[in-house]
């Protein structure tokens, strides 16, 4: 299943987006109400598109998540990093019940990633056939960031001083390291601390 290829609308992003204890830059405190119940369909939806998925059990339940960003109020809302953990439940139609947690990452209005943890079973949706390792979502952010920037390959290796395979690879999927990461920090113009984060390189490392 190709989570990262989902585009999210108006209304899912404002429901990820939502956590009323928090004052977001521009809105009031509290912000007003949006619609959570958009978010057990769209969840539904993505674990559907899943050969293997259960569909006697559905998502009948979400609240608001704490989302965290990257970037401030000045990013541009469509390379700005969103992650959010919705907490909620899935109900099989003979009646039990299971708790959810859905870990969901996207820049602008596309899905990036896509986590699911019920009961003690993790899903990752795999974007890959059998047998072959899952790219990094590193890969189709970077692709992004270059494209929303009119940035081609050879561009982006001559202002990091990397080969263009090296480029092409990371935009495939292979794992940044943090040299890499500090590199197209540097080129796409976006602070270091940003562009780990989004490679998933922010455990501690300076």
């Amino acid at each position: 299943m190709e989570t990262a290829d989902r585009v999210l609308t108006a209304e899912v992003i404002a429901a990820l987006r939502y956590w009323p204890n928090t004052i977001w830059v521009g809105q009031k405190n509290p912000p007003d109400p949006v619609a959570m119940a958009v978010l057990p369909p769209f969840f539904n939806e993505v674990l559907q598109d899943l050969p293997w998925w259960n569909r006697e059990w559905r998502v009948d339940r979400v609240q608001p998540g704490l989302p965290a960003e990257t970037g401030d109020h000045r990013c541009d809302p469509a390379v700005r990093f969103t992650e959010v953990s919705i907490p909620g439940t899935v109900a099989s139609r003979n009646g039990e019940i299971l708790p959810l947690v859905a870990k969901v990452g996207f820049t602008g209005e596309r899905l990036i990633r896509f986590q699911a943890k019920i009961g003690d079973m993790v899903i990752n949706p795999a974007v890959t056939p059998a047998g072959r390792s899952e790219p990094h979502p590193f890969g189709r952010t970077l692709t992004g960031l270059m494209d929303l920037r009119a940035i081609s390959v050879r561009e982006m290796a001559r202002a990091t001083g990397l080969s263009m395979s090296t480029i092409h690879m990371l935009r495939r999927g292979h794992n940044p390291d943090l040299p890499h990461a500090r590199l197209i920090a540097g080129s796409l113009n976006m602070s270091e601390a940003d562009i780990k984060i989004i490679a998933g390189l922010d455990n501690g490392i300076t």
